[in-house]
């Protein structure tokens, strides 16, 4: 006797949602892919192997200043405590799961692995001149 797990009493499947996103020149952007690669540079920028002024066009002004004093917060931290030692080692992003909330406007929760920790990311990306720009950004 076989059982069929997909189609078990009680389950429901899972629907394969496309978010609504618009791209310039009617190209489809799938946001899960704009929110994991700045995830990753903002962690990056974070460990100092990446320069700021990368994200300088995904992010707004806020959390541009913002991120550029966490960064420096971070390397003046690693500077006191271990010189030798990099705070954040090898950080690669795990799973992105984004909501969308209009057209417009998605948000973003991002889990970043590094060799010793995770953290979690909150991005809410807005569509700005079919440029999607950070607009708010957690980092824990």
């Amino acid at each position: 006797m076989s059982v069929s797990t997909t189609q078990r009493l009680g389950a429901r499947p899972k629907p394969k949602r496309r978010l609504p996103v618009r791209g310039s020149g009617g190209n489809s952007i799938d946001v899960r892919l704009v929110a994991r690669s700045i995830a990753q540079a903002v962690v990056e920028v974070l460990a100092g192997t990446r320069p700021i002024q990368q994200l300088a066009v995904s992010l707004s002004d806020d959390c541009y200043f913002s991120l550029q004093h966490r960064a420096a917060l971070t390397r003046e931290h690693a500077a006191k405590s271990r010189a030798s030692q990099r705070i954040h080692l090898s950080p690669m992003v795990r799973s992105v799961r984004v909501c969308s909330i209009s057209d417009t406007i998605c948000e973003a929760s991002v889990v970043v692995a590094e060799e010793h920790r995770c953290r979690a990311l909150a991005i809410r990306l807005e569509l700005m001149d079919d440029v999607w720009q950070v607009t708010a950004l957690e980092i824990g």
